[in-house]
């Protein structure tokens, strides 16, 4: 029986792309269209070690924010006593005023009822410039030495009452202005925390663990050169004590040889530099490190709760030294120091904005407020590198 079946054509088949090249060619499209699809999404992505980077900044600049909020917040705070004030002194003279007017209008009655004079008395009651009208000769020859008084009175109290009023307007503007600035540093301070949550919010669970990694490298490190400090220091304390113990005996070698009395002259037990000021660093330290546990809550300054320079001001406080609220002007408040003379109970400063403190403890360790989300805390100085530290300074 003869086959139904057609023979296959010979040559290229086209239509169903059987030729080695054209099969090479479509394979080659596919996967290169299949490179591009992938790629964006990847390279657009960052790395951890920019999230990283982006969150530290944004918490940083929050800081920074904060300082901004706590400076417009205790400067609305003293405008508005200030306007309370000039209200209050307003309303008196207003009340002083009046007094004055009553009295100068039941001399225009009198006036009335005598029939004398009741145009100037009634012109003068409805001028804006009393005084100018009080200049004139003819007036004033009318007056009484009472009633000149009681003009002269009116006088002074008005000039007085629109001068108040004036400085009263001005502090009002003042401090609605304060109130803007306040409203804005604080939401910057909430846009940089959202964007730091949102960007932390993404982060998968293997990226969240790399990162734990990451801050707990940078947290051995930072603890080793802590440790590194604290040797250098117990050095120069060592070297400091032998100095002077050379000095005492020398000192008391030279008062022997002299005279009967020279056992009374030993400095040996005198007190070191700075002895007061060390009770009181040990004071602050001691509150300080009763706030440990405490959340970071920006522009909080305790008990509950603090930012970094609402600690450190509640912790000197404790110790009867008074520092300003925010971190500009702490660093001001005393003695600068280089970082190998730091002692416990100075201020360490952070950044080339000056955007956070906390308090050296010693060893180079400092506990502070360290940002939104984490608790008063032990830490090293060099939390964020050795480059990040602005200075140290000694409260008074």
């Amino acid at each position: 029986m003869a086959s139904h079946r057609k023979s296959r054509p010979t040559g290229p088949r086209v239509a169903g792309i059987r030729t080695p090249a054209l099969a090479t060619a479509a394979l080659t499209s596919v996967a290169l269209l299949s490179q591009t699809a992938n790629a964006t999404p990847s390279d657009d992505r960052p790395t951890l070690e920019e999230v990283e980077k982006k969150v530290d900044d944004l918490y940083r600049q929050a800081g920074s924010a904060t300082e901004k909020y706590n400076a417009a917040k205790e400067k609305t705070s003293k405008q508005r006593k200030k306007v309370d004030t000039l209200l209050d002194d307003v309303a008196q003279r207003t009340q002083k005023l009046n007094d004055a007017r009553e009295e100068l209008g039941s001399f225009a009655s009198a006036q009335y009822r005598t029939g004398a004079s009741v145009p100037e008395t009634a012109t003068l009651l409805l001028a804006d410039s009393p005084q100018d009208y009080f200049d004139q000769n003819q007036l004033m020859n009318r007056l009484t030495g009472r009633q000149k008084t009681a003009v002269d009175d009116y006088v002074t109290q008005q000039s007085d009452t629109m001068k108040k009023r004036r400085e009263a307007t001005e502090s009002l503007e003042t401090l609605t202005d304060s109130q803007k600035d306040l409203k804005t540093a604080k939401a910057t301070v909430q846009k940089k925390l959202a964007t730091a949550r949102e960007l932390l919010s993404e982060l998968t669970a293997e990226e969240k663990a790399r990162l734990a990694a990451i801050e707990k490298k940078k947290q051995q490190e930072a603890a080793r050169k802590a440790a590194e400090l604290a040797k250098r220091q117990a050095a120069q304390e060592e070297a400091e004590r032998k100095r002077r113990e050379e000095a005492a005996e020398q000192e008391s070698g030279s008062g022997s040889s002299g005279s009967s009395g020279g056992t009374g002259t030993s400095e040996s037990g005198s007190s070191t530099p700075g002895t007061s000021n060390g009770t009181k660093a040990e004071k602050a330290i001691a509150f300080a490190r009763a706030q440990i546990g405490k959340p970071y809550v920006w522009g909080a300054t305790g008990p509950g709760s603090y930012d970094c320079s609402g600690l450190t001001q509640a912790a000197w406080k404790a110790a009867g030294v008074t520092l300003p609220r925010v971190t500009y002007d702490q660093v001001n408040a005393g003695t600068t120091v280089s970082v190998s003379q730091a002692q416990p109970g100075d201020l360490v400063f952070f950044y080339d904005d000056i955007s956070h403190v906390g308090l050296y403890i010693g060893d180079g360790m400092m506990i502070h407020a360290p940002k939104p989300g984490a608790y008063v805390r032990e830490e090293s100085i060099f939390y964020d590198g050795e480059s990040s530290i602005y200075s140290v300074v000694r409260p008074a």
